[in-house]
């Protein structure tokens, strides 16, 4: 798929088809997410790959909606502080970067035909336990991947007029 057909056409999935994901499939999902960049290549992150099934229960206490466990697997990106870049005036860089990386796998995601959602709504302490997250690492995003059981709804954007502003405010 072209990429401009790409961005415009992935979508926030909330129904999942229990159909695995191949292998292949995932680790082109994961590569998206090794070639992203960082500030500074420090790379500091960590993706957690959960299979849902017959973890349903527990998973229900990282978020309680039913599609979240549909898909077959949960990608969890959590980040490093200690490994992090941080800017001059203490601006740490660790969410953009982790944001990047999660970007990268939707978009690889959705270039296989499989849906994604971002999800930070989610319980940070449950997914510390579920997870066996240890300390000095932070769960940031996760995204349910699968197949996709639903139909996207229409996209609104404002116009480039409304968000780009040439030279200066």
């Amino acid at each position: 798929m072209e990429f401009s057909d790409l961005i415009k056409t992935r979508y926030s999935v909330r129904g999942y088809r229990p159909d695995p994901i191949g292998p292949e499939q995932l680790n082109h999902i994961l590569e998206a997410a090794r070639w992203a960049p960082t500030a500074a290549n420090r790379q500091p992150f960590r993706i957690i790959v959960v299979h849902t099934k017959n973890r349903e229960g527990e998973l229900r206490r990282i978020y309680p909606r039913d599609w979240f466990i549909k898909a077959p697997i949960l990608l969890c990106v959590c980040g490093i502080p200690s490994e992090g870049w941080v800017r001059m005036d203490g601006k740490s860089y660790l969410d953009v970067d982790v944001a990047i990386v999660m970007d990268h796998m939707t978009l690889a995601a959705a270039d296989l035909g499989l849906g994604t959602c971002w999800v930070a709504a989610f319980d940070p302490q449950a997914a510390r336990e579920v997870l066996h997250i240890p300390a000095g690492v932070e769960p940031i995003v996760f995204s349910p991947v699968g197949y996709p059981n639903d139909r996207p709804a229409p996209k609104e954007r404002k116009s480039i007029e409304e968000i780009v502003k040439y030279e200066h405010w």
